[in-house]
């Protein structure tokens, strides 16, 4: 097991990182404005949980070969902007947030299920983990596989903790501006605005 000292070194460059403006917390920040604090910290949860995707594919050496590989990495980058533009698309197209929140189709489990996919097919997110994760791993503390797993679940947890966070005061604030229906059509146009801006911009990367 990691010790505490080296625990709590990664941990504070963990948090660094995930309270810096980055697509996750942006996202999660737009949902939460214009689906409310349940639907936002869903997603924020989801997105958290996707990094546990990253932690195996780092550890078993996936993320290398992606990495290594331009056709394997564009496929992913291009199918996880598409995913994200989609997402935009039906953000725009919804008649108000408290309409889009309605039903199976945009409750909780659901908005989780998005933010899980949206980070797990991150090439992007892929790369960040093999890059992060080994630069704390000691080979002379036990296996590296192991080290490199305990340090993703430890991400995670720290990541679906402040992720939650912001889909929670986010959706406070969008809770107060969706007073009209006025309000609540255009928190859905900025929380799309945001997908699409991301999902190109993950597509047009290189």
């Amino acid at each position: 097991m990691l010790d505490g000292g080296h625990a709590a070194g990664f941990l504070l460059a963990a948090v660094l990182i995930t309270l810096a403006p980055g697509p996750d917390n942006l996202m999660v920040l737009g949902l939460g404005l214009s689906r409310g604090r349940r639907l936002g910290m869903a997603f924020g949860l989801g997105c958290a949980m996707g990094c546990l995707s990253h932690t195996l594919l780092a550890a078993v050496g996936i993320s290398a070969m992606i990495a290594a590989s331009p056709t394997l990495f564009t496929l992913f980058k291009v199918a996880g902007g598409l995913y994200l533009v989609w997402l935009g698309l039906r953000a725009l197209r919804s008649h108000g947030a408290a309409e889009a929140a309605a039903g199976p189709e945009g409750g909780g489990w659901a908005l989780f299920r998005r933010g899980l996919l949206a980070n797990a097919i991150n090439p992007k997110v892929a790369l960040f983990f093999l890059a992060f994760l080994p630069q704390f791993v000691a080979p002379d503390k036990g296996a590296v596989w192991w080290q490199t797993i305990q340090f993703g679940v430890l991400f995670t947890l720290q990541a679906a903790v402040l992720f939650a966070m912001v889909g929670w005061f986010s959706g406070h604030v969008g809770r107060w501006l969706a007073r009209t229906p006025a309000a609540k059509r255009w928190l859905d146009r900025v929380s799309g605005c945001v997908f699409l801006a991301f999902g190109a911009r993950l597509i047009l990367s290189r």
